[in-house]
């Protein structure tokens, strides 16, 4: 089994025009992370903490994906194109070599909730151009195993002899991304790779993790080898995010939203921001 290597309790964070969130992990030291490079939980029933949204900003040389459990957010970008996503819904965005966008709520009352990640791209893909792909909530895969359900948004594993195969796949960093509804007093064993990074993120309820107990807005990084079991010894289903991939042991070079492999790639970022020609 995979062994507990770092616990992190998300810290509350406030980000674009006011909106209160957890950032669970990021910024320092983000090697240990690889291939992922951020992991925040927004989610509020006050509209006061979210209604300010993400007003424009850049984004150069990774990918974000944005699960909405509860809530309305639009994106909007500078090559015109606009989505909206709902409950259940996920954005994958690959900014490649430079998107300007908005994430703004599409409500002014009620529960907001969801999650976005940060996925680092290779250096050979950083410059591609930007696209983004919106699923509605019912495309994405789900598996029942036993009285517990998976929804997985990207990636494959085994998982008591079933192949769980999600919606995306990216071919180098090969990211798992899963939404684990883990029912009372079961058990599952996931064959996530060798060598791969692996991030489990309790976000309601309380899971052992290799008899250690993930409590809520905790994420716990384990070992690079091994089997992933994860445990509900409780009364009430329990929640938990599988955050897994391939390192693509690359330097990492980051400054806000852009990052790339060396600083002079983020110095030109930069010039090609402020002259306008970000993107291009």
């Amino acid at each position: 089994m995979r062994k507990p290597v770092e616990m992190i309790r998300g810290r509350p964070a406030s980000d674009g025009a006011g909106v209160k969130l957890l950032r669970v992990f990021g910024g320092p030291q983000p090697e240990r992370f690889d291939p992922f490079l951020m992991l925040d939980e927004f989610g509020s029933q006050e509209a006061s903490d979210y209604i300010g949204g993400f007003p424009p900003h850049p984004h150069r040389g990774f990918e974000t994906i944005t699960y909405m459990l509860r809530g309305k957010m639009e994106h909007r970008d500078h090559l015109g194109n606009v989505g909206l996503l709902n409950d259940g819904d996920v954005q994958w965005m690959t900014a490649g070599r430079g998107i300007i966008h908005s994430e703004m709520p599409r409500q002014t009352e009620g529960m907001m909730r969801g999650f976005q990640v940060w996925l680092n791209l290779p250096a050979e893909n950083k410059m591609t151009p930007a696209h983004y792909e919106d699923v509605p909530g019912e495309k994405l895969p789900r598996f029942q195993i036993g009285n517990s359900e998976i929804v997985a948004l990207a990636g494959s594993a085994e998982v008591a002899g079933v192949n769980v195969k999600g919606y995306f796949e990216r071919p180098k960093t090969l990211p798992i991304y899963w939404d684990i509804h883990l029912a009372a007093g079961e058990k599952l064993q996931i064959a996530v790779p060798d060598q791969y990074v692996v991030m489990l993120y309790a976000y309601e309820g309380s899971v052992k993790v290799a008899e250690t107990t993930l409590q809520p807005q905790h994420l716990l990084r384990l070992s690079l080898d091994g089997v992933v079991e994860v445990k509900n010894d409780g009364a009430d289903e329990v929640r938990v995010l599988l955050l897994a991939g391939k390192p693509l042991r690359e330097p990492i070079a980051q400054y806000g939203p852009f990052v790339m492999n060396t600083p002079a790639e983020i110095e030109q970022a930069i010039v090609d921001y402020r002259n306008g020609v970000f993107g291009q």
